[in-house]
């Protein structure tokens, strides 16, 4: 796992509610939530790096190492795209709507406020990045453009260039939008989010496509239908064969994990409902720490797991080890694991390190149905 960059930690910030989906930890806000977080990010300066996966995101996730990382080390993880929360149903996770990067762009667009939000808009093809900024000030009530760059189709490198972050910095955003292909601009984000000062940072690059009208957003009965990349598969052609693969992906995530995962869970229901038992000790230096988990970790006492992983961040020092005993642990579920996740990304953030020992073969097995157990136990 590589250097996961030394920002503040989110956890330590708020009492954030993660659940495992598909090996992707996702916030459990609705879209007034999700709102909430990045006014206040922005209203109080504090950093915010949004990501916003959709069934895109989970495969590229299982396919490149710092993919994965970039959304692991998010500050808000919302889930944007109908099969996550069609999935999300199926396993009893309590995602209940869909949180598209779109429609949060364009509710925050569209809200009249007496300070607008200043956005930056950092990408795209051609000058796109210009004509969505002069479109933004011509018809946003809630919002203005403070600039825009297109930086070319370079390295990543040449794109985190003194000159272009000075340049992004200077202009003062409180969002900055990335628009660099998913991969590359989450990758981008992940180089530079130490380095940019806008609170708020997130790759949307349908946004701002949609921003400068070069290509129109489904109407709103074919997103709650599911069918939006359909219709941009009618504005796109080219993206037919990405929609192909994704779709097959999906399908074997069905077969191999969600559905043996749904009946796993129900033949292990009698382990679910026992407490939780966590008991939490540390080498006297601040520098060690142990923590022994018994019984069922579940969201029925996420709270109790939760508030154990902040005592042991607030404990640590310079360079954290953290294990954890799971011998006597029955039964995990994935707003359990969503934590433990959340606790294992700030630790490698501050450069230490966690471990999870004496782990059962029924534990493991329920971490590779959830898809985190490359993440939790390597």
């Amino acid at each position: 796992m590589s250097d996961m960059g030394q920002s503040r930690p989110a956890i330590e910030k708020s009492h954030r509610v993660c659940w495992s989906l598909l090996g992707l930890p996702f916030d459990q806000v609705d879209m007034n939530q999700a709102l909430e977080i990045i006014e206040r990010a922005i209203e109080t300066k504090d950093k915010c790096f949004l990501s916003t996966p959709n069934l895109n995101f989970i495969v590229e996730a299982r396919r490149d190492q710092s993919f994965y990382e970039s959304v692991i080390s998010s500050d808000l993880v919302v889930a944007d795209g109908m099969p996550l929360i069609w999935t999300a149903k199926l396993l009893g996770i309590p995602l209940e709507s869909r949180v598209a990067g779109s429609s949060l762009f364009e509710r925050l667009q569209n809200t009249e406020r007496d300070k607008p939000i200043s956005v930056f808009f950092f990408g795209g093809q051609g000058d796109v990045a210009q004509q969505a900024a002069a479109n933004l000030n011509r018809s946003s009530v809630g919002m203005i453009a403070c600039g825009a760059l297109n930086p070319g189709m370079g390295s990543l490198e040449s794109m985190s260039s003194d000159e272009i972050i000075g340049q992004i910095n200077a202009a003062q955003p409180d969002f900055l939008v990335v628009a660099l292909g998913a991969k590359k601009g989450q990758q981008w984000i992940m180089r530079n989010r130490e380095k940019l000062n806008a609170p708020v940072i997130s790759h949307l690059g349908a946004v701002i496509n949609f921003v400068a009208d070069r290509i129109q957003r489904a109407p709103q009965h074919w997103q709650k239908m599911g069918l939006e990349w359909l219709w941009r598969v009618f504005q796109e052609p080219l993206l037919w064969k990405r929609y192909l693969v994704d779709g097959l992906w999906f399908l074997r995530f069905i077969a191999t994990q969600v559905l043996p995962l749904a009946v796993y869970q129900k033949c292990l229901q009698g382990r679910a409902d026992k407490k939780l038992h966590m008991e939490i000790t540390n080498d006297g230096e601040g520098g060690s720490v142990e923590m022994q988990l018994g019984g069922s970790a579940t969201a029925v006492n996420g709270v109790v797991l939760q508030s154990g992983c902040r005592r042991i961040l607030e404990q640590l020092q310079a360079i954290p080890r953290v294990s954890i005993n799971c011998a006597d642990l029955d039964y995990i579920d994935s707003s359990a694991l969503g934590t433990l996740m959340l606790l294992k990304a700030n630790i490698l953030r501050r450069g230490g390190a966690l471990g999870l020992f004496r782990v059962s073969g029924r534990i493991r097995r329920l971490m590779r149905l959830q898809g985190v157990e490359a993440f939790l136990l390597e």
